[in-house]
């Protein structure tokens, strides 16, 4: 019987094509399969870069753990060594013959003591609605207050070469008062500042 283009079809020779098979097989395990001396090499490297912890410009340094605040639609941060606890505030109860940033006086757990506004404090212009409904407590070895805050929206650790040292838009009180500015424009306060200031230690006074 003739094929198709007029020539007898050549027999097909099994053997050749169980060998030829056979020999693509093993050279696809070679590649899907590498040496042992190969995989070893690997192990070593992988071992090596595990070995050696990865730092970024964030990980080297010195840094400073924050407890990040919201307070008048502005970002603030204070060293959380200095934050002893944050409080629920319930309500206000304002003293008389005291400072205009001194708001209330709080009783947190048996002990009372003054509420700083520190807008007020910073001579911060007030705008929109805020919560207030959140104190941190500040704390040293001398003093212990707290200062007001919309939310709290956590703890994070900052590297001490981010911080720049004010902003443009930061002046007069407010920077004197700033440990610094880290990259995402959070003011970091100087817990020890603020605890150590004379202004901030509240003297009730008495008219004649």
């Amino acid at each position: 019987m003739r094929g198709h283009h007029g020539g007898r079809r050549a027999p097909i020779d099994w053997g050749v094509v169980q060998e030829r098979l056979h020999s693509a097989r093993l050279a696809a395990e070679q590649v899907l399969s590498p040496s042992a001396e190969h995989v070893d090499r690997i192990l070593r490297e992988r071992a090596q870069r595990l070995a050696t912890p990865a730092q970024s410009d964030e990980e080297t340094g010195p840094q400073i753990e924050v407890v990040e605040f919201l307070l008048a639609r502005e970002r603030y941060g204070v060293e959380s060594r200095f934050v002893r606890e944050v409080y629920p505030l319930e309500s206000l109860a304002p003293i008389p013959c005291v400072p205009d940033y001194v708001v209330s006086i709080a009783n947190v757990r048996g002990e009372i003591i003054s509420v700083i506004d520190i807008r007020k404090f910073f001579d911060l212009p007030e705008r929109g609605l805020t919560d207030l409904n959140k104190v941190i407590v500040l704390q040293d070895d001398r003093m212990v207050f707290g200062i007001l805050a919309d939310a709290v929206t956590g703890a994070r650790r900052v590297p001490v070469q981010q911080l720049q040292p004010s902003l443009p838009t930061l002046t007069g009180i407010r920077e004197a008062y700033l440990r610094g500015v880290d990259r995402d424009r959070v003011a970091i306060l100087d817990g020890a500042r603020l605890l150590h200031d004379p202004a901030l230690v509240v003297q009730q006074r008495t008219g004649a």
